[in-house]
């Protein structure tokens, strides 16, 4: 399970990139409401630059930026003994950001990922070899100290994770066959489209479309 403890299991930049996407267009098809979707994605972000982000309704969030240099992922967990406002004055725990390189530095001043709303944030440029983090200690004495592993498990690239989750949130049956061909990133028609909900068309998801990127049919 992907974790700051454990981030071979997280996808690599691309990979990663295109897996938020198919989460973003899954709960797109699945809930017309904005308010009731967990994942988004935004193809156009910023010049040169795309986001894909989580909120749970509940405190809890992440975001990732993808520019030409890699990605820059940090996220929160408002339960996590990490929390900024576990102390007070809030504070940032030690050593979350060291170590990152220049490249994301402006992302720490970017309004959108509210910084003082981390638990846990994590890079990888594209001439690493490797996920990386900072040096914030991490207790052995929680299993998941800064709620990495809570937050991040939806995205160990499995369809059946997200097949599992949506089936409980949205409480109808979810097909796995089409949550596959949307993890595989398979153009978009009607028939996949009405397999995950049958009341939604193409022409009805064509601004998330745009937004998110995700592949259409033509």
């Amino acid at each position: 399970m992907p974790s700051t403890r454990d981030l071979d299991s997280l996808p690599e930049i691309d990979n990663l990139k295109r897996l938020m996407q198919s989460l973003a267009m899954l709960d797109a098809i699945l809930s017309p409401d904005w308010e009731h979707r967990y994942f988004s994605f935004s193809a156009r972000w910023s010049a040169g630059e795309q986001m894909g982000s989580m909120r749970n309704g509940e405190g809890d969030h992440y975001s990732a930026l993808f520019n030409s240099a890699g990605c820059w992922f940090k996220g929160f967990d408002h339960e996590s003994r990490l929390s900024p406002f576990q102390s007070k004055p809030p504070a940032i725990a030690p050593g979350m950001f060291a170590g990152m390189p220049a490249e994301f530095a402006g992302c720490l001043k970017e309004p959108a990922f509210a910084q003082d709303e981390t638990t846990f944030c994590i890079w990888r440029r594209y001439q690493d070899d490797q996920w990386q983090r900072g040096t914030v200690d991490l207790s052995q004495d929680d299993d998941d100290p800064d709620g990495s592993a809570h937050l991040l498990h939806h995205l160990d690239g499995r369809p059946r994770t997200y097949r599992d989750w949506a089936t409980d949130y949205y409480e109808r049956e979810i097909p796995l066959p089409m949550v596959t061909a949307i993890y595989s990133h398979l153009p978009l028609d009607q028939r996949i489209v009405s397999g995950l909900n049958p009341e939604a068309t193409l022409a009805q998801l064509a601004a998330d479309i745009e937004e998110i990127g995700y592949p259409v049919r033509k």
